[in-house]
């Protein structure tokens, strides 16, 4: 038996996620597939929740351009072409949602794009405090690499990627650290990570924060490629 399927049997549980019309309401998800219509009254019975309710979230799912609402015609839940795809509440939706492992890989390969440019800018551009703050982060997870420390594990893995993003003095790049943010924790949340992180991808954050520290460009890029390779091999094991 392969060593990556051996792991994967050992994955760790996802916690249940909160149920709830105030649950719901925090975590915005259109009312119905695309093209559906529905009345406010219809809404707050269905949930449960005052016509002000409804409409409060209604005008949330409209800045994220799942719905339109217009006069006389009611809640129009828009194509999903249009959904506001960065938004990272739309993110853990659909990260929630049966759509998880095509979700997980298209967010895999944007951050395969991204990251490895923003890294090699990073090594070019990055502060001693920055360079220092990415180290830090890169030995917390190291140290919460073993004993099932996912979520002290999470933390350090997102602070360190928003450092590499902030560091390449990129504000485009800076912007997806949310992103990338939602993306580890859906990982994290959603079964889809090992008990304990792969070593080899554990050393790879080690080995990258020394090279933005030596600004070493190519070698920051290059090693970031190989930890987005590493992510998508893991989606082949947990999330095919």
């Amino acid at each position: 038996m392969r060593r990556g399927a051996r792991r994967a049997g050992r994955a760790r549980a996802a916690r249940a996620p909160p149920s709830g019309p105030a649950r719901r309401a925090g975590r915005p998800r259109p009312p119905g597939p695309p093209g559906s219509v529905l009345r406010t009254d219809e809404l707050a019975q269905r949930f449960d929740v005052s016509r002000t309710v409804v409409r409060e979230v209604v005008r949330v799912l409209e800045s994220m351009h799942l719905v339109e609402s217009r006069r006389r015609v009611g809640v129009t839940v828009r194509p999903t072409e249009t959904w506001n795809v960065y938004d990272p509440q739309v993110i853990r939706w659909r990260l929630a949602g049966a759509d998880r492992p095509r979700q997980l890989r298209s967010l895999t390969v944007l951050r395969s794009a991204i990251e490895p440019v923003a890294a090699g800018l990073a090594a070019r551009h990055a502060t001693a405090e920055q360079c220092a703050e990415l180290t830090e982060r890169a030995l917390g997870m190291v140290a919460t690499s073993r004993g099932q420390q996912l979520e002290g594990y999470l933390e350090h893995d997102i602070a360190f990627h928003r450092i590499v993003l902030n560091a390449s003095g990129n504000e485009m790049f800076a912007r997806l650290g949310d992103v990338v943010a939602e993306v580890l924790a859906g990982r994290t949340h959603h079964q889809v990570m090992f008990e304990d992180p792969d070593p080899a991808a554990v050393t790879l954050h080690v080995r990258l924060a020394e090279a933005v520290r030596e600004g070493d460009p190519e070698a920051a890029e290059r090693i970031t490629k190989e930890i987005a390779v590493g992510a998508l091999h893991e989606l082949d094991v947990l999330a095919p």
